[in-house]
């Protein structure tokens, strides 16, 4: 098999398995053009694309701004005060198509509590567009291809494979990501943990080692 075929085939078992950034499926989307790799540098396995970065996750949430579905620039300053569930997604990940319905139903469900979800899709506009009005999603969307990988690189998470949810307290503060597809349990209890963070009741170490040990426990680990 020659090493072009090889290079297509990655790419697109990684997208399959939703593993791979945007700047590998923005390439081969964009070039459609055969790539081989260096002969001193073969292409990475799935598993090492989804390696991340070594750069730390910021304490407090990073400011970015991205158009919105309207082509309006908007900044994540503009929902201060409130707890975000910050969603990093792609139309071309199984995984996180997957999660839409779970996070329309926490949108709907958490707003009478000052929770926002805001969907930040590192993709081409307009099939982001296009899906979102397909899925009928209810929620916040930014929108940005290298801005948008910017952004997820901000949080210290550009190199990973999507999704991945950041859990923010009302004073700005990440409390928690979540790496891969999020379960309808799992973010209840994220956003229980934050909202205890919010009144007082819990200190961020605190809602820390709650979240870490709930998602340790052997029936987490079923789900």
């Amino acid at each position: 098999m020659s090493r072009t075929v090889t290079a297509v085939l990655f790419v697109v078992s990684a997208l399959a398995a939703g593993t791979i950034g945007f700047g590998a499926y923005r390439a081969i989307k964009t070039q459609p053009v055969p790539v081989s790799p260096p002969a001193a540098q073969p292409a990475a396995s799935p598993e090492q694309a989804a390696v991340p970065p070594a750069a730390p996750v910021p304490e407090l949430r990073p400011v970015f701004a991205l158009e919105d579905r309207e082509g309006k620039k908007r900044s994540i300053t503009e929902w201060d005060g409130k707890t975000l569930v910050v969603n990093f997604w792609a139309t071309w990940c199984p995984p996180c198509r997957r999660e839409i319905p779970m996070l329309k139903a926490l949108s709907a469900q958490r707003a009478a509590q000052d929770v926002v979800v805001i969907g930040v899709a590192v993709d081409f506009r307009d099939q982001v567009l296009a899906y979102a009005s397909k899925e009928g999603i209810n929620y916040p969307l930014l929108i940005g291809e290298q801005d948008g990988l910017d952004a997820a690189t901000a949080f210290g998470l550009g190199s990973m494979g999507l999704p991945f949810t950041v859990f923010i307290d009302r004073q700005g503060r990440i409390v928690t990501i979540h790496l891969g597809e999020l379960q309808a349990e799992q973010a209840d209890l994220i956003v229980d943990t934050v909202l205890d963070v919010n009144r007082g009741e819990l200190s961020i170490d605190q809602a820390k080692d709650r979240i870490a040990a709930a998602m340790n426990a052997p029936e987490a680990k079923k789900s």
